[in-house]
């Protein structure tokens, strides 16, 4: 006997989980955005370096305060790697001054509200929750190489483990 699932997703969604899975191998999409104290930062001033790009759904909640902390402690062994991180979500750059004060966070937090950077990675999509669907970020992130190519696309990662699968990939 076989089993068949079908999985059913909104247009929308599909091409852009297409669209991120096939970063992989290319080079990252441009941006400049603002960060948390208003300074203007493009993936081109990291070109040298690796970049683990992280998208996030919102500041100051739960699972995006646990992965945050988490690279805020861990950023050292990440350095030593030659890893800059950065995060990005469509909040404000006021809200990300608030969550990076607050958290202490170490590391350039990228306010990308016309969600125009968050699109052209492929994470903006379809969510729901409690029967009602909306748009909203994934929680996905990129390496990207000292040449500007994406190493490697980390999809729907857990907040609490998502470190450690970066650095052991690093090793």
């Amino acid at each position: 006997m076989r089993l068949y699932i079908l999985l059913l997703y909104s247009r929308e969604t599909t091409i852009h989980y297409i669209q991120a899975m096939q970063l992989t191998g290319k080079k990252a999409p441009a941006l400049t955005l603002q960060d948390q104290d208003g300074v203007s930062i493009s993936l081109a001033d990291y070109l040298g370096k690796k970049v683990l790009l992280y998208f996030y759904p919102k500041d100051d909640t739960p699972g995006c305060t646990k992965e945050a902390c988490n690279f805020r402690d861990r950023l050292n062994e990440l350095q030593q790697h030659g890893v800059q991180v950065l995060g990005v979500s469509k909040d404000s750059v006021t809200s990300h001054k608030a969550f990076a004060d607050k958290f202490q966070l170490n590391f350039p937090l990228l306010s990308d509200e016309s969600t125009d950077t968050i699109q052209a990675y492929g994470v903006w999509k379809e969510k729901s929750m409690f029967g009602k669907t909306y748009m909203g970020i994934s929680r996905d992130s990129f390496l990207i190489d000292e040449t500007g190519v994406v190493q490697k696309h980390y999809h729907k990662v857990k907040p609490a483990k998502h470190v450690d699968e970066v650095i052991k990939d690093l090793t």
